[in-house]
């Protein structure tokens, strides 16, 4: 066994215990969510700033018809009025 590489391992448990299957789709299905999630928190959400040169304020230029909550259940943002003032 000192000799096998991690690959060949894996591959004799998974064919020695083929119940492990699912759980390893369900991680690999957890994990793979978790990463869209951060990215998507990382490219769309108003407190991160990626270019601090051209756009120091993110959450400035954000207008009242911007969702930008994940899921936003009883709040239409298209009817909703401006009430703050321009900077």
């Amino acid at each position: 066994m000192a000799g096998t590489s991690l690959g060949a391992r894996f591959y004799r448990q998974i064919k020695r215990h083929p119940a492990l299957i699912p759980m390893i789709g369900f991680i690999g299905l957890g994990m793979g969510s978790a990463a869209l999630y951060l990215l998507r928190l990382a490219l769309r959400s108003p407190d991160v700033c990626w270019d601090r040169k051209n756009n120091p304020e993110p959450w400035n230029r954000l207008s009242p018809t911007d969702q930008y909550k994940f899921l936003a259940v009883s709040t239409d943002y298209k009817k909703l009025k401006k009430d703050r003032p321009d900077f």
